[in-house]
């Protein structure tokens, strides 16, 4: 069983590469706007209710695809690194499927702001993220956040065996589950 963690700043194509990673393997995508998005219509996801039904979505199927038969999961993340409770949930989650007896892959992503920006309004992300069609406002929090956090890691700071990083700038999605595929032997 496998679980692969795409993880990096808004727009950067964690959504995409796990599109074209789920074409080339058995792995299913499990973006993080599927719960965000079924959860806004109720609750902002800013919101103490929004959060937590995010998170009860999110545990359950994880929960359940740990222990299923399948070849299991590819997941997309925007990890504050500067923050422990972030650092904390994504060990939460590596411990659901290592604890079945799975292994966990890490695929860090960076690009340029300017490339991010115009990911942004790309209508693949905006046929299936529909709270970021309000493109004023997704643009704000996308480069808010670049301001108010640290998106990406440091060189050496992510200590897990079974990690990359890949500087997608100038790279295709396809190009980039590639080299996810081929380094992870997925």
């Amino acid at each position: 069983m496998k679980f692969v963690l795409i993880f990096g700043p808004q727009a950067v194509g964690k959504m995409t590469v796990g599109h074209e990673l789920e074409k080339i393997t058995d792995l299913k995508l499990f973006h993080n706007h599927m719960t965000i998005d079924l959860v806004n219509p109720f609750f902002d996801y800013g919101t103490k209710e929004g959060k937590r039904l995010v998170s009860l979505f999110r545990q359950e199927i994880f929960e359940a695809m740990a222990k299923s038969d399948q070849y299991v999961l590819i997941f997309t993340y925007v990890w504050a690194f500067d923050l422990k409770e972030d650092w904390d949930y994504v060990e939460k989650v590596s411990r659901i499927f290592e604890s079945e007896g799975g292994t966990v892959y890490f695929v860090e992503l960076e690009a340029d702001i300017e490339e991010r920006l115009q990911r942004n309004i790309s209508p693949h992300r905006l046929e299936h993220k529909p709270t970021k069609r309000n493109l004023e406002w997704s643009e704000r929090d996308l480069v808010m956040s670049m301001e108010q956090y640290r998106l990406n890691s440091f060189d050496g700071e992510i200590q897990r065996e079974n990690y990359m990083k890949i500087t997608n700038t100038n790279l295709s999605a396809a190009e980039v589950a590639k080299r996810v595929k081929d380094h992870f032997n997925l």
